[in-house]
């Protein structure tokens, strides 16, 4: 559909020196990288939407050393198969964590922009102890009502990331890392999910400076998602 090119912006694979594992969903490979092999923690990176992994993985790689990490290629990224779509997405979100919690001791997840949909998906169908979300949204509908108010949102919007409706079922320790000057997800947005998450009251840390896209840039970033991961 139209309003997919609208949320999608696959990145192409690009050389890099990092191990890659191959998940299977609904008969679709996808592929993902592998940082610091044989941890016993593990980490799943969600990105965002124009996002591509390779870039970040050495700052990851060297960052959150004592756990294995993930990051994600959803379909249609990177080397992965198929075509994104929410559905697809979640469901492929879903087969990767059950597969990997066979493997470790135990699974935290990180979902950036519109990683935060798929994360927030996954912590409220699983038992996620930790869940870090990275400029998140109340859902990509919400969004753009909001940009787009003349326009029946709910009905031309097949992709909605409604992290807002799904947060009820959430039950992880979560942090959320806000970018003081995100022009893309504005506060609003942000604080509608933190007021929704009503099992357990959020870490809400404001990465001063940051805007969207450059929020990792900033040292407090990683300082914060590992203190908050290291923490019993």
């Amino acid at each position: 559909m139209m309003q997919r090119s609208f949320i999608y912006f696959p990145t192409e694979a690009v050389e890099h020196r990092f191990d890659e594992v191959i998940f299977e969903s609904d008969g679709v490979s996808t592929t993902s990288l592998l940082l610091n092999k044989g941890q016993d923690k593990a980490i799943i990176y969600f990105a965002g939407n124009a996002e591509n992994v390779a870039f970040t993985a050495a700052e990851f790689e060297q960052e959150l050393a004592s756990y294995s990490v993930y990051l994600v290629n959803y379909r249609g990224y990177g080397t992965s198969e198929g075509a994104p779509s929410e559905a697809a997405l979640l469901s492929d979100a879903l087969a990767m964590y059950d597969s990997l919690v066979l493997t470790h001791e135990s699974i935290f997840i990180i979902g950036r922009s519109l990683g935060s949909g798929v994360a927030s998906y996954v912590a409220s169908e699983r038992p996620v102890k930790k869940l870090v979300l990275v400029t998140p949204f109340d859902s990509i509908q919400s969004m753009a009502q909001k940009q787009f108010p003349f326009y029946p949102m709910s009905i031309l919007l097949k992709d909605k990331f409604n992290s807002v409706e799904r947060a009820g079922n959430i039950y992880s320790d979560t942090q959320i890392l806000v970018a003081e000057d995100d022009k893309v997800v504005r506060r609003i947005h942000t604080d509608k999910l933190v007021e929704s998450l009503v099992n357990r009251a959020p870490e809400v840390v404001l990465i001063q400076g940051a805007g969207h896209n450059d929020i990792s840039q900033y040292s407090t970033y990683y300082q914060s998602i590992s203190a908050f991961f290291n923490a019993h």
